[in-house]
């Protein structure tokens, strides 16, 4: 008998999902457990597989926004599927005959793009590899195990499409070019949609149900020979701005600032890096120090490791700290479970994990859920002040920025130090301004005599 494909539940805190790409075309006879639709939330994309073996009809088209427990499409039985209901003849194998021969040119695995669903890729990549026909098992991956990156096929693109110019290391790593994405002049993309062939028109109730969706991205011109280009936001995105604006309008939110001298860390990192990096795998940063620091003045200041639940405060004697990850899909703020536990190699370890997995696109929902405070580093992208935006329910939020060589006072004198600005944000409802105070100097006094947190 026939059975629905709907949104799974994927945690408490999604409750809807859009569709990203139908990994199978309507009609296509499927098997349980073959990959069918891929969907997009605002935390991690997901792909959702067969319930049963049949014939795939597809209700919901790419680009629609769906709620949990919605249905997607149907796999029907082969007898079900052998008579559409608009009369017309199925392209498809039904029971005791034989599946309607396709030629060569319209047979979906023809067309080279179709082994992106073969290749180790991130959405996005293949997003990317789609809109530029791009052939993704010639592409060269740079991200975990292989996978293929969108900065990859951005590469390709630009060396000449379908990948043919292996990236180098440096290359791979490298931040893509914007010429790369860049959109194409009016003449450029009229040429290239005359070059292409057309592309098959389905037959029958297929035609009826397949209708094209709407582009993700127009480009329209303008006078002046100058163009814009009008993109719809991806579900992670719109989810971002929507937190954000709800951060600001229901907490009272404020920030202060103090300056931290870095002298000893980078003293103790250059000190210690490769020995450290020959031990662990992995280089010593400056994010573990703040972690601990923050750790140390959070339970020196329990409210600031809370969050409010009506008229109650929730104080958490646990630390679960956020650390924001920049993506090309959108910021995450995957956590560091019982951070209070972990040891310097430990954190570093995981923190490089995050990152990678954050650009693969493979964060999985129990990476970003909870944590009970947040450190975002915007030095890394050459920030040097900025007030950061809590992130609900939490009640604090450090911000870290560059390094930068400055004169200072000492002893008498004017010196030249590594200085950086540290900025705290508060919900200023439980969190007085005189407590915001003292945890950034606690934090300065750690990071500036890291063997006190040793004592701590």
């Amino acid at each position: 008998m026939p059975s629905n494909i709907v949104v799974p539940e994927v945690g408490e805190s999604i409750v809807d999902a859009r569709v990203a790409k139908w990994l199978r075309q309507e009609g296509d006879t499927v098997s349980v457990g073959d990959p069918l639709v891929e969907l997009e939330t605002d935390k991690v994309d997901l792909e959702v597989a067969a319930p049963q073996a049949g014939v795939l009809k597809i209700d919901r088209k790419t680009g629609d926004d769906v709620k949990v427990g919605e249905v997607l499409g149907v796999i029907e039985d082969g007898a079900a599927a052998a008579a559409p209901a608009s009369g017309a003849p199925r392209a498809m194998e039904t029971a005791g005959q034989p599946k309607e021969t396709q030629p060569e040119s319209k047979r979906p695995d023809s067309d080279p793009r179709t082994s992106t669903e073969k290749t180790r890729s991130t959405p996005t990549a293949r997003k990317a590899a789609e809109d530029r026909d791009i052939d993704l098992s010639r592409v060269r991956g740079s991200g975990d195990a292989g996978r293929v990156m969108r900065r990859d096929v951005e590469q390709a693109a630009a060396a000449g499409g379908n990948g043919q110019t292996a990236a180098s290391p440096e290359q791979a790593n490298a931040v893509p070019s914007p010429t790369a994405s860049a959109t194409p002049t009016p003449a450029a993309a009229a040429a290239e949609a005359k070059a292409r062939p057309a592309a098959p028109e389905p037959s029958g109730d297929v035609q009826a149900k397949a209708k094209p969706a709407p582009p993700i991205a127009e480009a329209r011109a303008v006078p002046g020979d100058r163009t814009e280009e009008r993109i719809r936001m991806s579900k992670r995105r719109a989810t971002i701005a929507k937190r954000l604006l709800e951060a600001q309008s229901t907490a009272a939110m404020l920030t202060t600032f103090n300056e931290v001298d870095m002298s000893s860390v980078m003293a103790i990192r250059e000190r210690h890096k490769q020995a450290f990096k020959d031990r662990h795998g992995v280089g010593l940063g400056i994010a573990s120090f703040f972690v601990k620091a923050s750790i140390g003045a959070l339970r020196a200041f329990p409210r600031i490791n809370a969050e409010i639940q009506g008229d109650e405060m929730v104080l958490k004697h646990y630390y679960d700290i956020g650390v924001a990850v920049g993506a090309s899909e959108g910021l995450v703020v995957p956590v560091l479970r019982d951070a209070d536990r972990m040891s310097f190699a430990q954190i570093e370890q995981q923190i490089r994990e995050f990152a990678k997995r954050a650009e693969a696109g493979s964060l999985s929902l129990a990476d970003l859920k909870g944590g009970t405070f947040t450190i975002t580093n915007g030095g890394v992208f050459g920030s040097l002040l900025s007030t950061p935006i809590l992130n609900p329910p939490q009640v604090g939020i450090l911000g870290l920025h560059a390094i930068q060589p400055r004169p200072v006072a000492a002893n008498g004198q004017v010196v030249i130090k590594p200085m950086m600005y540290v900025a705290l944000t508060y919900d200023h409802r439980i969190v007085d301004g005189a407590e915001a105070v003292q945890f950034l100097v606690r934090i300065k006094q750690f990071v500036e005599d890291p063997s006190a947190m040793l004592l701590d």
